[in-house]
């Protein structure tokens, strides 16, 4: 009974369409009374009584489609995991439409590893569920954990972030792969290794394993590790050196003053893994970056085939820039640096275009990164066009947690509209794939705006008001998105009033010595 009365809350929109039935049920029924009753009818009469029925009938068959579209509609949202829990006034127009594309929708191939391949996949499943990962292993080398060493699996830590980032509630999913036991037989075990090699024994197939995961985590895509060789990623420094761990590179590299002459993973005969090289021929994008360029993303295109099958298909090849350098792997190196790390290893033919940051960061935080040897990545844009890369230039820095990365949604957005461009000059403009894109960036585009502008507020929609009880007046956009700039300025300019004012007090003081 109680599920009865939700069909009629607000929130499920079907009164108007019981009303609009029940409304032609009686003018129906008032038509046949009519005639029923009346002894002599007029003609006049009888064009009322016809107007009345027609009328009444074509509210029925109105009321009875709208109540099952929207009954669809429902069903639809009630299984579509993109929609937000609690989302409200959401645009149901063309769900069940835009659904149907969406599962059809543009096959993209992310490469790289480290947060920032998780920062893009986050952005991208809100556009396609065709998504797959291809991801670095890389932590050989390293001492394994004890999680690790008592499982005996590979270095996945990429590939569970992967999982995480594909995975509907993020958080949640995070803070239980995280999850350490402290008590009995499974005492510093980690779940999220505990899980992969649970579905490793489960399955016998580490990649049908991950496959399976779609479902049972209830991910957006899928992932998987570019080789399941064991294989260490080393560099060859300018002045002779050879590295061979991974971690130690840029602190050795920092510490000589030196530069990496070249990376290399040892052995170099590594093959990809099963089922690599058939995502990279069938994807319709395939995204670089972000990342570490030597240890992260690089080493992806040195196994083998990999660079070849890339270079070979037809799909848009997308190379998303760094925002910061780092100490020892790119010290000083513009976005041309980057390109030409990536050409120089792997070859021409993988970059069609290059997003890259716009650079207006609050100047405050890159003095913060300066002084651990980072900064601003030079956008040289003239040696990038001379190769023949076009170049996409978007606002992608945030601030999280006091730290400058890539906004996951802004680096969706400016995807996406590649793609979308790209089905334009093909003359696609009418294809459901470009229909669904298209307006869903514009929606997105909207929506990323507005929260980007937006000021908490009570529910009441009264003033904040601070613990010491006075009200709090909003701030302007400018404000909110600068206040530490404007902090930081005046509290240089009160530096700087404060200095001068010394100097003049000691003029004056070396004045009056003078003069006695």
């Amino acid at each position: 009974m109680k599920g009865f009365f939700l069909w009629f809350s607000n929130k499920t929109k079907m009164k108007r369409w019981l009303l609009l039935i029940l409304l032609g049920i009686v003018l129906v029924c008032y038509g046949i009374s009519k005639i029923l009753v009346a002894k002599e009818i007029t003609f006049l009469e009888v064009g009322k009584i016809v107007v009345i029925f027609v009328l009444g009938f074509i509210c029925s068959v109105l009321g009875i489609i709208f109540a099952q579209k929207r009954t669809l509609e429902l069903l639809v949202e009630a299984s579509d995991l993109r929609l937000s829990k609690g989302t409200k006034n959401v645009n149901m127009k063309s769900l069940i439409f835009d659904r149907k594309v969406y599962d059809k929708g543009p096959y993209i191939v992310v490469i790289g590893g480290g947060s920032g391949l998780s920062t893009v996949l986050k952005g991208l499943k809100n556009y396609t569920s065709n998504l797959s990962a291809i991801v670095t292993v890389s932590d050989y080398g390293k001492l394994p954990t004890n999680s690790r060493k008592q499982l005996e699996l590979l270095p996945l830590e990429d590939v569970k972030d992967s999982l995480v980032a594909l995975s509907y509630n993020e958080k949640e999913m995070k803070n239980l792969f995280d999850l350490k036991f402290q008590k009995g037989v499974l005492k510093n075990l980690s779940f999220g290794d505990i899980y992969l090699y649970a579905m490793k024994e489960l399955y016998g197939d580490f990649t049908e394993s991950i496959k399976q995961s779609k479902e049972i985590l209830n991910m957006t895509g899928r992932v998987l590790p570019v080789t399941f060789d064991e294989f260490k990623i080393c560099a060859e420094l300018e002045n002779g050196m050879v590295v061979e761990e991974k971690d130690k590179i840029p602190e050795i590299v920092y510490d000589k003053v030196t530069k990496i002459n070249r990376i290399y993973i040892n052995p170099s005969n590594c093959m990809p893994a099963p089922g690599v090289l058939d995502i990279i021929k069938n994807a319709d994008a395939i995204v670089i970056g972000p990342g570490s360029l030597y240890t992260n993303v690089i080493p992806n295109l040195l196994v083998k085939n990999i660079s070849k099958t890339i270079k070979e298909s037809k799909a848009i090849k997308i190379y998303v820039s760094n925002i910061m350098t780092e100490p020892g792997e790119t010290d000083n190196y513009t976005i041309s640096d980057h390109i030409n790390a990536i050409t120089e290893h792997a070859g021409n033919g993988l970059i069609d275009y290059c997003i890259y940051d716009t650079g207006e960061i609050v100047p405050e935080y890159v003095r913060m990164y300066n002084k651990e040897g980072k900064d601003l990545v030079e956008q040289d844009v003239q040696k990038v066009i001379d190769k023949g890369i076009k170049l996409v230039q978007r606002n992608l820095s945030t601030i999280i947690d006091g730290n400058i990365r890539h906004n996951p949604d802004a680096v969706a957005e400016a995807i996406i509209q590649i793609i979308c461009d790209d089905l334009k000059f093909r003359d696609m403009q009418n294809d459901a794939k470009y229909v669904m894109l298209n307006s869903r960036l514009k929606e997105n585009k909207h929506k990323n705006e507005a929260t980007r502008i937006k000021i908490p507020i009570k529910k009441n929609n009264k003033a904040l008001v601070h613990k010491d009880g006075k009200n709090k007046k909003k701030q302007s956009k400018f404000n909110e998105k600068y206040q530490e700039r404007i902090r930081s300025i005046k509290y240089s300019d009160q530096r700087r009033m404060e200095k001068l004012e010394r100097i003049e007090k000691t003029k004056l003081k070396k004045s009056k010595e003078a003069k006695k």
